[in-house]
C-alpha cells in the first residue's frame, strides 16, 4: 500500500469521460476514455461506476478520494447536477456525489471544468512559470491571481485569487460564458467564442451551409495557408472569435487583475488569433469628448511572443526622490497583465487542479 493517497480523476465532457489516477501530483495510470453517449441516465451513471472501478483495477488499490470536473449548472458542494445541454439525460437534479460515495465509500469532490483548469494552471502551470521568469529577470514582481478560460465546445472559466480557487456562493464563480456577446448583444459571449462560432462565421463568409463547414482545426490550417480552402473566410472566423474574446477578457481581468491563461480545444489555434486578441484588449475607448481612454488600467502582453514575454518580465521603473530628504525609492509606474496558453495542456491542468482540490479537502477532514 502506498503511503501517499491516490486520487481518482475524471474529466467529464459531452462526448467522453476521461478517467485517470493521480498520486503526488503525477498520473500513475495511462488515462482512458469511455464514450459518454447512452440512451438513458441509468446507463450514463453506470459508466461512471465502471470507469472508477477500472481505475481500481489498473492501480491495484482503492482511491483515498474521487475528484473530477463536470459541466454545470450544478450544486457543486453537494454534488447535484442540474439540467445539462450536452448530456440531456441529466434532468431535474442528479445526486452524483452521493451515488459515488455510496458505491466507493470515499469522499467525492465535483467542480466545474473551468475552475479545475484554472486551479491546475495556477498551481503548476502558467502562473508559476511566469513568476519563475520574473525572478530570473531580477524583477521583484510576483503574480498571485489568475483567470483561466477554456474555449471549445463551450466557453468556460475559473478564477484563482492568492492561489485560492474562487467557487462563489452559488457554485457560479467564473461563469464567464454568461458575459454579453459584444458582437451580437442579444446573446451570450459563447455564441462567438466556441467551436460552433468558428464554423458559423467560416460558413457565412465562404457561402456554405454550416453542416458542410470544416472543423476548427482545418479552419486553422486554412488560415495558415497549410490547407486548401477559403483563407479569407478562415482568417475572418478567428478574427471574430478574437474580437469577442478580447472584450470579455478585458472586462473580466479588470476585476481580477492577474495572469490570463487560455485552454480548451481551440487554444491550439493561438498563432492566428492571439495577435488580434492582444491588439483588441489594448485598443482605447473613445470618450464622449472624442479623446482616447485606455481600455484597461493595465496593458496586455502576449506571453506566447518571446519578445513580448521579455518585455513583460523585465524589470522596469526608475529611482525617484523622497520629498524633503536625500533618499530615493524604486518606482514602477507600469501595470501589466499577461495572456498565455496552457502550459500543462487542458486535461492535465484539470487533473492537477482536481488532485490539489481533493488533497486540500482531505486535510480539512
Amino acid at each position: 500500500m502506498n503511503s501517499n493517497p491516490t486520487i481518482f480523476i475524471l474529466d467529464a465532457g459531452g462526448t467522453g469521460f476521461k478517467f485517470s489516477a493521480v498520486r503526488d501530483g503525477l498520473e500513475v495510470i495511462e488515462p482512458f476514455t469511455i464514450p459518454s453517449a447512452a440512451p438513458t441516465l441509468e446507463e450514463v451513471l453506470k459508466k461512471f461506476i465502471m470507469g472508477f472501478h477500472e481505475c481500481e483495477t489498473r492501480c491495484g488499490e482503492k482511491a483515498a478520494a474521487i475528484s473530477f470536473c463536470f459541466p454545470g449548472p450544478a450544486d457543486y458542494p453537494n454534488g447535484i447536477i442540474g439540467d445539462l445541454e450536452n448530456l440531456p439525460a441529466f434532468r431535474g437534479g442528479v445526486a452524483l456525489k452521493a451515488m459515488l460515495e455510496n458505491e466507493f465509500q470515499v469522499p467525492v469532490y465535483i467542480n466545474n471544468d473551468g475552475d479545475l483548469f484554472a486551479y491546475g494552471e495556477a498551481l503548476g502551470g502558467l502562473l508559476p512559470e511566469v513568476n519563475k521568469l520574473l525572478a530570473q529577470q531580477r524583477n521583484p514582481k510576483q503574480y498571485q491571481n489568475l483567470l483561466g478560460v477554456t474555449i471549445g465546445t463551450g466557453f468556460g472559466g475559473g478564477i484563482v485569487i492568492n492561489k485560492v480557487l474562487l467557487n462563489g456562493d452559488n457554485s457560479a464563480g467564473g461563469e464567464i460564458n454568461r458575459f454579453r456577446n459584444p458582437i451580437h448583444p442579444e446573446t451570450s459571449a459563447e455564441d462567438s467564442i466556441s467551436i460552433r462560432a468558428v464554423r458559423r462565421v467560416y460558413g457565412l463568409e465562404a457561402g456554405i451551409a454550416f453542416d458542410n463547414t470544416p472543423h476548427p482545426f482545418d479552419i486553422y490550417k486554412i488560415a495558415k495557408g497549410e490547407k486548401q480552402g477559403n483563407k479569407e473566410a478562415a482568417l475572418k472566423s478567428w478574427e471574430v472569435l478574437a474580437t469577442a474574446l478580447a472584450d470579455v477578457l478585458a472586462n473580466a481581468i479588470s476585476l481580477i487583475d492577474g495572469i490570463i491563461v487560455i485552454g480548451g480545444g481551440l487554444s491550439g489555434a493561438w498563432p492566428v488569433f492571439m495577435p488580434t486578441l492582444i491588439k483588441k484588449m489594448n485598443e482605447p475607448f473613445v470618450g464622449l469628448n472624442g479623446n482616447p481612454l485606455s481600455r484597461m488600467e493595465t496593458d496586455a502582453y502576449n506571453l506566447m511572443d518571446p519578445e513580448d514575454m521579455i518585455r513583460f518580465t523585465e524589470k522596469p521603473g526608475m529611482m525617484i526622490k523622497v520629498p524633503f530628504s536625500n533618499k530615493q525609492v524604486w518606482y514602477d509606474p507600469t501595470k501589466r497583465v499577461g495572456v498565455g496558453i496552457t502550459k500543462l495542456g487542458t486535461s492535465s491542468a484539470v487533473a492537477v487542479g482536481a488532485y490539489a482540490y481533493a488533497m486540500e479537502q482531505l486535510k480539512k477532514g
